[in-house]
C-alpha cells in the first residue's frame, strides 16, 4: 500500500471513529482482550522444530527440501482441535538428516 493510500484510509478510520464516539483507547481495549488464536503446527522435523505452514518457510525446511526431501515427509496429522495431542505418527528412520548437524541447526 502505497503512503498516500494509507494517509487516506487513517483518515478516513479517523472520522469513522470521531462520527461514532469511539476512542483509540476503545478500540486498543478491544483488540486487546481478543483471545489470540493459537495456530497448530502443520509440519515437524525430527528434532521437534515445527511450522504451521503460514509465512515463510523456516530454514530447516528450505535446506531439507532443497536437499531432496519432500514436504510430505515432514507433515503432520491435519489441523483439528485436538492436533497437539493427536499426532500422525512418522517414522523418522527414512530421514536423511536425522542425527546429522543439518538435523541439529536451529535458525531463529
Amino acid at each position: 500500500m502505497d503512503e498516500r493510500k494509507r494517509e487516506s484510509m487513517i483518515a478516513y478510520l479517523r472520522h469513522r471513529m470521531e462520527e461514532f464516539g469511539i476512542e483509540p483507547d476503545d478500540l486498543a481495549a478491544a483488540i486487546a482482550s481478543e483471545p489470540v488464536k493459537q495456530i497448530p503446527a502443520r509440519y515437524q522435523n525430527a528434532t521437534g522444530d515445527t511450522w504451521t505452514g503460514d509465512g515463510e518457510m523456516p530454514q530447516w525446511l528450505k535446506q531439507a527440501i532443497s536437499a531432496g526431501q519432500r514436504l510430505e515427509h515432514f507433515e503432520m496429522s491435519s489441523a483439528s482441535p485436538k492436533a497437539d495431542t493427536v499426532r500422525k505418527r512418522i517414522d523418522w528412520r527414512d530421514d536423511p538428516f536425522a542425527g546429522s548437524p543439518l538435523a541439529r541447526q536451529h535458525v531463529d
